[in-house]
């Protein structure tokens, strides 16, 4: 496994390849988890080569104690990749990234950044644009692959290559769940013992939502999810919302030619999670 903090050395490497090998890119944050590896096994299997990028995007936290507080494990990083065999990591500065000039380019999104967390985080879409948007550019990977765990910043990322007209697959990855159905994030492990004993409530709603979808009405469906975190007093509800998969827009009508999804966003002390589940 080969190491690269610099733009220039990791594309001469790149460009080294012999003419048709497959790239396989997953760009990262760091704080790797089993979420993460599953990705990469994936890529493995279906490219010559992988590429996994260790970057904490400073443009696109709306809250600088985020920022601060994002777990930073390289060491630990380097050493769960290489048990995957990752073949290149790329692991810039901010600097490298951005010079002097750490901030977002603007995009339009197709309308998909003003659904859901982009009413409560100003300006995430347009740093996860600019960072995913230079990686590509950088890397040039043929596949790079997504979790479902961030849906809408996938649908995002489809519409960011769809607009600049990026030769990259997008490929989306199933959700990676801990054995009590929590979702996997770095941010899990910043969660007090209370509070990831009590997280699991979040998959368990929406596993009840999905049975209640269908049979019942979208809007009663949402007043349920809101009292049932009304009773819990370790989760605050951020927003609960079922949408259409495509374009994010909250239902009106069930119209069963679309597919839907639902979405939440819960706060377990200071610690903000989301999640989702296919209707």
């Amino acid at each position: 496994m080969l190491v690269f903090a610099k733009i220039k050395s990791v594309q001469q490497k790149i460009k080294s390849l012999k003419k048709g090998t497959s790239i396989g890119f997953v760009p990262t944050m760091g704080a790797l988890h089993k979420g993460h590896l599953s990705l990469i096994e994936r890529a493995k299997k279906e490219n010559d080569i992988v590429v996994v990028s260790i970057f904490v995007n400073p443009t696109q936290f709306d809250k600088k104690e985020d920022l601060i507080n994002y777990p930073k494990t390289i060491d630990k990083d380097l050493s769960l990749l290489k048990s995957v065999y990752c073949d290149l990591v790329f692991a810039p500065s901010s600097s490298e990234i951005y010079a002097n000039n750490i901030k977002s380019e603007n995009f339009e999104f197709d309308g998909l950044e003003f659904q859901m967390e982009g009413k409560f985080r100003d300006g995430h879409f347009d740093g996860v644009g600019t960072i995913v948007k230079r990686l590509f550019e950088i890397v040039k990977p043929h596949k790079a692959y997504f979790g479902e765990k961030d849906f809408q910043q996938l649908q995002i990322i489809r519409s960011l290559v769809k607009n600049y007209k990026i030769p990259v697959k997008i490929v989306p990855c199933e959700i990676y769940r801990e054995d009590d159905g929590l979702a996997m994030s770095s941010r899990n492990a910043r969660l007090t013992i209370e509070h990831r004993l009590a997280a699991p409530f979040i998959y368990k709603t929406l596993k009840k939502v999905k049975l209640k979808f269908g049979t019942e009405n979208a809007l009663d469906i949402v007043k349920w999810v809101e009292n049932e975190f009304k009773k819990d007093p370790l989760l605050e509800l951020e927003y609960f919302e079922i949408a259409e998969e495509e374009t994010l827009q909250t239902i009106k009508n069930n119209n069963p030619k679309r597919k839907y999804r639902a979405f939440i966003a819960v706060f377990a002390g200071k610690i903000r999670l989301i999640d989702n589940i296919s209707l």
